[in-house]
């Protein structure tokens, strides 16, 4: 049974924390679209990349190969465990970063960032290459000057020391 909109922003507000993971519903659905998105592919990035490491020390740590069974530890076979565990994990890290979009609070500092981001009047391309040639151009010309000084410096200090 489909809910209306109102009634399940209403709903999101005084859900409790067990009943806001387990929910299905999407807050404010046509608000903040593609910053939600991106924040959830963020998100899914760090946790796919925590369960892929996991996978690799389950492998390490009790399949041999230097690991617990190289120090006389119980050498196992790990079989379908070392892909079900990290599969598991996984799965339920994606649906926590989707939940973690959809907290009302969060989700609607996404909405306001998504918003003053289109605020925003962004430089021509033409504009970001000649900005970045003279930031890149004072780089190189401010490294010559501490250079120059570095070399008077030695210069002085060595004639010092070896006169002294």
């Amino acid at each position: 049974m489909e809910r209306p909109e109102g009634d399940m922003q209403e709903h999101a507000k005084h859900g409790t924390v067990w009943g806001d993971v387990l929910s299905f519903s999407v807050y404010k659905r046509n608000q903040g679209r593609l910053t939600r998105q991106v924040t959830f592919a963020a998100l899914a990035a760090v946790v796919g990349l925590g369960i892929w490491r996991l996978s690799q020390l389950i492998a390490v740590m009790y399949g041999g190969d230097g690991g617990l069974a190289a120090l006389g530890g119980p050498s196992v076979d790990l079989g379908v465990v070392r892909f079900l565990l990290p599969g598991v994990l996984l799965a339920a890290g994606l649906w926590l970063c989707f939940r973690a979009v959809n907290v009302p609070k969060f989700a609607d500092f996404l909405i306001a960032v998504e918003s003053e981001v289109a605020k925003v009047s962004w430089p021509s391309g033409e504009e970001v290459f000649r900005s970045s040639a003279v930031i890149i151009f004072l780089i190189f010309a401010l490294a010559a000057i501490l250079a120059a000084y570095d070399l008077f410096w030695w210069f002085v200090l060595r004639y010092v020391l070896r006169a002294g």
